[in-house]
């Protein structure tokens, strides 16, 4: 019989680095806009664009090597990989790409999808195998390509987006890190935000059809999103806390979806969290879906401004519509 762990601790982290960068100013050479219009409504002066040679796989497995690497690990070590992306290589998954990349040869790997939600939908999913004690070692990945499918002459939606790629590991622990959790769907404001497939029919035989195509741009209606975040948010983290048995006067830091900086203003300001105690990196990243939080959390740890045993409320939210809210300690 296997032995039941007691919780969980996040050991370390890491991200890809995407040395090519589309500022505002060569948007505005693209649609019409600016570099004031954009910083002004969203906090976001540049995004990271992954090149030909990018495969999300590719950096997926960067970023996982770099955590690994904090961790004083070895990828032979590591029991399952969770890749949170929206944007894989391969419909099929593109999880055992990244074990392939890594040479976590003994891990289990599997994609989940849950758009900006996801990193903090994988990090409670591992968890959940970790309290059972049927993992020791996992490595949880938020990962897209999102310049992949925006449409570049929409303005309302190419200034939004970047790309890349970060990870944590887990290993499990004598004393549970992972605080409190809460996670929420509402499929019926699924319209708000989408990356929607279009068919068209092909014939096959008399009488009978298939469906061919591919997936449409990026679609988002702004206005309603923001509503949405600016409610939900607040909500789900008071939530988690109240199931860590923790108040907002307990967290050290704020860590939320890099979405756009009024929602984490207006969030902040609903919590009564001052400024000081929010982790933003949105002017240099945009929104990079589910691996904005441990981008974020990646460069919070290694600039020295997050300390072990710093307590983090994180929440992502987005496309679904899924959102969801984590507390835990770093280290």
């Amino acid at each position: 019989m296997q032995q039941t762990t007691v919780g969980v601790s996040l050991v370390g982290c890491g991200s890809a680095r995407l040395p090519t960068i589309l500022s505002n100013a060569d948007l505005s050479k693209m649609v019409e806009t600016s570099d004031e219009w954009i910083a002004t409504r969203t906090g976001i002066r540049q995004r990271h664009i992954a090149m030909e040679q990018d495969s999300l796989s590719s950096l997926a497995a960067s970023a996982g090597a770099t955590a690994l690497e904090m961790s004083a690990l070895s990828p032979e070590e590591v029991d399952l990989i969770i890749l949170a992306t929206s944007t894989p290589d391969d419909l099929f998954g593109s999880a055992a790409q990244v074990q392939a990349h890594l040479g976590a040869t003994r891990a289990v790997a599997f994609d989940l999808t849950a758009a900006c939600s996801g990193f903090v939908f994988a990090l409670v999913t591992a968890a959940q195998y970790m309290r059972l004690g049927v993992y020791q070692t996992v490595l949880v990945i938020g990962a897209d390509v999102l310049s992949r499918w925006t449409d570049w002459s929409d303005r309302r939606t190419c200034v939004l987006f970047g790309d890349g790629a970060g990870a944590v590991v887990l290993r499990a622990s004598d004393r549970d890190r992972l605080r409190g959790f809460e996670m929420r769907s509402d499929g019926a404001l699924n319209g708000c935000l989408t990356l929607p497939y279009q068919s068209e029919s092909a014939d096959l035989v008399e009488g009978k059809t298939s469906q061919q195509g591919t997936f449409a741009p990026v679609s988002m209606n702004g206005k309603e999103v923001y509503r949405f975040a600016v409610k939900r948010v607040p909500e789900i983290i008071e939530k988690a806390l109240f199931r860590a048995d923790l108040t907002t006067k307990d967290i050290d830091w704020l860590l939320l979806h890099q979405a756009n900086q009024r929602i984490l203003d207006a969030v902040a300001n609903r919590l009564d969290i001052p400024a000081e105690r929010v982790i933003s990196n949105m002017s240099r990243h945009g929104n990079t879906s589910a691996a904005s939080i441990p981008i974020a959390l990646d460069e919070a740890v290694r600039d020295g401004k997050i300390k072990p045993g710093d307590v983090i409320a994180s929440s992502g939210f987005g496309a679904g519509l899924s959102w969801g809210a984590a507390v835990f300690e770093w280290g």
